[in-house]
């Protein structure tokens, strides 16, 4: 039998990593495009400093992740808490001086943390075994759910706290990273390769031209791409949507509150999904699910359209993106890790970057109103629901295909 013991516990302080440290994102989200609109010359780029966020997720990945495999998990979670701390401190100085520039220099320097953040999932299934790993990723990915309790509410609390509007968000953000970076230390993972002797694998790690070529890990990406950025898409400009329809920013707290409760839920059962059903065909419920959230959004712009469409963005998410890391975990040897979670990351959130930018755009300047930009954004999700549901049936297909 096998020992998860280890893996179980290091599950546990994931877990509450995801929990207290993820809930700074939420908060961020809600006042982002907020606090974007109020200092921005131009209002197209209200979203702009959720962008930097993404943005610098993206450009942080391909060194964050081999760093990691040199020196350990646990020093690039510490960094990149640190860097969500002093991104944090940084914006609040930009909101009270009244600098967009600056505001943009501490988004991403949060996007640091937000990189880091992203390979709590990887770090589970570290040391689990294959059957675990599902449950692994899936358990910490519910972490968020007590984040998305903390954070929205907690919001509420500060962010007119302040004589300047949403202050009092970034200094609570950068209290949470403080404390939150000590979780770090109660993990036991690998220290990483420095300083160890060299060990000859029987199989030489892929190239990245030879991992490109791999399907399933072209599929896993292309899948976890569309998922995260569609999700990203719609959310950045839910807090604009829903206060330009006439509501009030604690409104917008809920429903990113919702939002954020249906993206972490399924996670205690997405785990044991994929190991009943295969992970492709919880992939597959994923992009139809964020379809529905499309759907909903369309018919109409109250409350009850804005909650069902953001609870729906939430599990499509889920299904897509835990089923996309699932795959991609099964598809490398140790040997490879760093390259292919660094590339993983690098490509999500490249196009997130792109979906938070053009979020921005298509709300506020593809209309003439607060309703037809809401359309505009949800309308955007068909060509990538499209390109990931057609890579999807290929690799369904040329799996079934006899060898020649």
């Amino acid at each position: 039998m096998i020992d998860d013991s280890r893996a179980k516990r290091n599950v546990a302080v994931l877990v509450a990593a995801q929990a207290l440290l993820g809930a700074q994102m939420p908060m961020i989200f809600v006042i982002g495009g907020l606090a974007g609109g109020m200092l921005s010359p131009i209002i197209c780029l209200a979203t702009l400093p959720i962008t930097f966020i993404v943005f610098s997720s993206m450009t942080t990945a391909p060194w964050l992740s081999p760093l990691m495999q040199r020196r350990g998990r646990r020093f690039g979670f510490v960094l990149g808490a640190a860097a969500g701390a002093l991104g944090a401190l940084i914006a609040a100085y930009g909101l009270y001086v009244g600098s967009f520039a600056i505001l943009l220099l501490g988004s991403f320097f949060t996007g640091i943390y937000m990189s880091a953040q992203g390979f709590y999932r990887f770090a589970a299934a570290d040391t689990a075994s294959d059957s675990f790993k599902p449950k692994a990723i899936s358990y910490v990915l519910a972490g968020g759910l007590i984040s998305a309790l903390i954070g929205p509410q907690l919001n509420k609390l500060v962010q007119d706290a302040l004589v300047v509007p949403f202050l009092g968000t970034y200094l609570a953000v950068a209290g949470i990273n403080l404390v939150g970076m000590s979780l770090f230390f109660f993990l036991d993972l690998p220290k990483g390769t420095r300083g160890q002797p060299q060990v000859l694998h029987a199989i030489p790690p892929r190239t990245r031209g030879q991992l490109l070529r791999d399907p399933r890990i072209v599929v896993a990406i292309v899948c976890g791409m569309v998922s995260y950025a569609l999700m990203n898409l719609v959310m950045t400009s839910t807090p604009l949507a829903v206060v330009g329809c006439g509501f009030t920013k604690n409104n917008a707290n809920d429903i990113v509150s919702a939002h954020v409760i249906a993206m972490y839920l399924p996670s205690f059962f997405t785990g044991h999904l994929i190991a009943r059903f295969g992970v492709t065909k919880i992939v597959g419920a994923g992009l139809v699910i964020l379809g529905l959230a499309g759907m909903v959004a369309l018919s109409g712009v109250t409350l009850g359209n804005f909650f069902g469409a953001l609870v729906l963005l939430g599990i499509g998410w889920n299904f897509g993106f835990i089923g996309a890391t699932t795959m991609l975990a099964g598809s490398h040897n140790t040997a490879e890790r760093g390259v292919v979670q660094g590339l993983n990351d690098t490509i999500v959130f490249g196009m997130v970057t792109v979906a938070s930018l053009a979020s921005g755009g298509l709300m506020n300047c593809a209309g003439g109103s607060a309703v037809q930009g809401w359309n505009m954004v949800n309308m955007a999700m068909i060509p990538l629901l499209v390109l990931a549901g057609g890579a999807l049936i290929w690799l369904i297909f040329s799996a079934r295909r006899p060898l020649a």
